[in-house]
């Protein structure tokens, strides 16, 4: 049996929406059941990276649990949701791979500085080793630079979702990750990547972005 392709999906801002967290302050994963919200076209962006034999795997770093936002039962429970939300649409995911762990956790058996959190490619890794995946012939796609770094260490290319600004463009010059290509949201990504056979340009030139 021959290697396969995959893509690697960050969850939160790819898969479902972040939210704001007033009592914290902070904009973070859902930290209940009900908080978590599929974004529009994810369900169809996979159907259609599936259909092209791409298999659609998540990579997440989830260290909420690790901080104390919530609790093992409630990070199952959104799982779950994710699942049935995804079911609805007609679309499931091939494989998920999470990291828990966090360098400053509150829950000591969770803090360790380790080779699963992004940047560190070793869920993308641990996922081609599991499934026979061909790296080369993958993407990872999230909406952090952690993620594009991830990717580039895993051998995969990569698309950040997010918009282009000058200020984006030094961040990725001097944090070395500079993506393969940068979109809005998970169904324009999956665009690009169906478009790969096609003569690629990349949408990264210094005269795309500066327009």
């Amino acid at each position: 049996m021959g290697k396969v392709k995959a893509v690697f999906l960050d969850r939160d801002g790819v898969i479902n929406e972040l939210v704001y967290h007033q009592e914290a302050g902070i904009i973070d994963s859902p930290f209940a059941m009900e908080q978590f919200r599929l974004l529009p076209g994810v369900g169809e962006a996979i159907k259609r990276l599936h259909a092209a034999g791409y298999k659609a795997i998540l990579i997440s770093n989830q260290p909420g649990i690790a901080k104390g936002h919530l609790s093992w039962e409630t990070f199952d429970e959104i799982k779950e949701k994710m699942k049935q939300e995804l079911a609805k649409e007609g679309a499931s995911l091939d494989g998920e791979y999470y990291c828990f762990h966090h360098p400053k956790a509150k829950v000591d058996r969770l803090k360790a500085s380790c080779d699963c959190r992004k940047p560190a490619p070793g869920l993308l890794l641990r996922a081609a080793e599991d499934m026979g995946i061909d790296l080369a012939e993958s993407w990872m796609i999230g909406d952090n630079l952690t993620d594009v770094k991830a990717g580039a260490a895993a051998g995969c290319r990569t698309i950040l979702l997010g918009k282009v600004k000058c200020e984006l463009c030094h961040l990725m010059d001097e944090e070395k990750a500079r993506p393969d290509g940068i979109t809005s949201d998970l169904d324009k990504a999956a665009k690009i990547i169906l478009r790969k056979d096609e003569p690629w340009r990349s949408l990264l030139t210094r005269q795309t972005l500066l327009k």
